[in-house]
């Protein structure tokens, strides 16, 4: 299995979906020694399992780290897990089922479509200067700036500090990735801590001055007797941050790039803009930002006659799912106008995306402002990938008008 699913290969990130036919072709389970995880690569069983409740993405609702037979964290990694360990996609009920009512206030269909015309214009300017410029690289002045405004004008962080919030963010998600070096973890650390103590000044000149924010919400909520420690506040707007913009950045570049490959495609939706809506869908099922989720096995469970004991780590494949034959007509084929796309890149069950409906309008804006303002674009040198698997991305993408 060693030889199929090799995560810290070039050229495996640079083109799983080989590999993954072939875990899926061998069977639904798949134990994985070096990260002593079993490996899930079926659609059926993905999609079953986030929904699953003897899932957890923690066990300490429930288990100390010796009763599940695990042991604990470095003591110096506590910063990263202090910030980690009090958000959303960590925890799980009630404390989840508590934050996410919360937070979900701010993300209602309503609040979201309010914001369209904001990203729409952030989009449009992005893309304009883009073009005066005559292309440039695409992922860095286009594809990160956009979500990461969104999002920052969402938290109500100031214009001139926004440029420290996509490193502290490329840092702490690194540690997402699968056995983090010494490094990697050093450097969540770090900016876990400075990210952490940016937010406590900012919740302290909110509390003063409050405003049309979320995280004057945050602190309304709690004062209103909504019980919400600075703790979680501050891990809560970091969640928001790193999932609010690390996946479209990735799906938008990896998009463009999944479209240059496919003349085809490209040539279609240039002809025809309102193919947009099912195009975004179609990019995030055939080269998904997020391969691969994990969740602790609470109570023993059972795939395909093995039993996956309680303490074990699975590896849900997002990537593999998404390309299942048994699920998706023509997987491994690129079709910007697929209806039946019940793909699992936004995840399922209680920890569904719930920034999904701003990512969509996100990636609409700015896929449309290029295709309109930019219609002759081209790739101009063959990109690189990340070091990453778990989040997977292009270092760059350079691009010519």
């Amino acid at each position: 299995m060693d030889a199929l699913f090799e995560p810290w290969s070039p050229q495996f990130v640079a083109d799983p979906y080989p590999a993954f036919a072939e875990l899926r072709e061998r069977g639904r389970v798949h134990w994985y020694e070096p990260t002593r995880q079993w490996l899930v690569p079926h659609h059926a069983d993905v999609s079953a399992l986030l929904r699953d409740r003897r899932l957890g993405r923690t066990y300490l609702h429930r288990f100390t780290h010796e009763e599940f037979g695990r042991t604990p964290p470095p003591a110096a990694h506590e910063p990263f897990h202090t910030l980690n360990d009090h958000g959303l996609l960590d925890l799980e009920a009630p404390d989840h089922t508590r934050i996410r009512r919360l937070v979900t206030k701010a993300f209602t269909p309503r609040t979201v479509q309010a914001l369209e015309p904001v990203v729409q214009r952030l989009a449009a300017g992005l893309v304009a200067d883009f073009k005066e410029a005559g292309g440039g690289d695409l992922l860095a002045e286009v594809a990160e700036p956009l979500p990461v405004a969104v999002i920052a004008e969402m938290l109500g962080v100031p214009e001139s500090d926004r440029p420290l919030l996509r490193p502290w963010s490329a840092d702490i998600c690194g540690m997402y990735e699968l056995n983090p070096s010494d490094e990697t973890a050093a450097r969540a650390v770090r900016a876990s801590t400075e990210f952490s103590a940016y937010l406590r000044e900012l919740i302290a000149v909110r509390r003063e001055r409050p405003g049309d924010d979320l995280v004057s919400a945050l602190i309304a909520a709690h004062d209103e007797g909504d019980r919400l420690s600075e703790q979680e506040m501050i891990s809560t707007c970091v969640l928001l941050l790193n999932a609010g913009h690390e996946a479209t950045v990735n799906t938008t570049a990896n998009g463009w790039w999944t479209l240059f490959r496919h003349p085809d495609q490209l040539a279609a939706l240039r002809a025809d803009h309102s193919l947009l809506s099912t195009a975004v869908e179609e990019l995030m099922r055939y080269d998904t930002p997020l391969q691969l989720f994990e969740r602790w096995v609470l109570d023993d469970i059972e795939i395909d006659g093995v039993v996956v004991p309680r303490g074990s780590e699975l590896a849900l494949l997002f990537g593999s799912a998404n390309r299942d034959g048994a699920r998706f007509d023509r997987p491994d084929t690129l079709d910007l106008s697929r209806a039946d796309n019940p793909h699992v890149s936004f995840g399922a069950g209680i920890h569904y995306c719930l920034g999904a409906p701003l990512a969509r309008i996100e990636l609409a804006a700015s896929f449309g402002e290029l295709l309109r303002q930019c219609p002759t674009m081209r790739l101009a040198a063959e990109p690189r990938w990340k070091g990453g698997f778990v989040i997977r991305g292009l270092e760059d993408l350079r691009v010519e008008l």
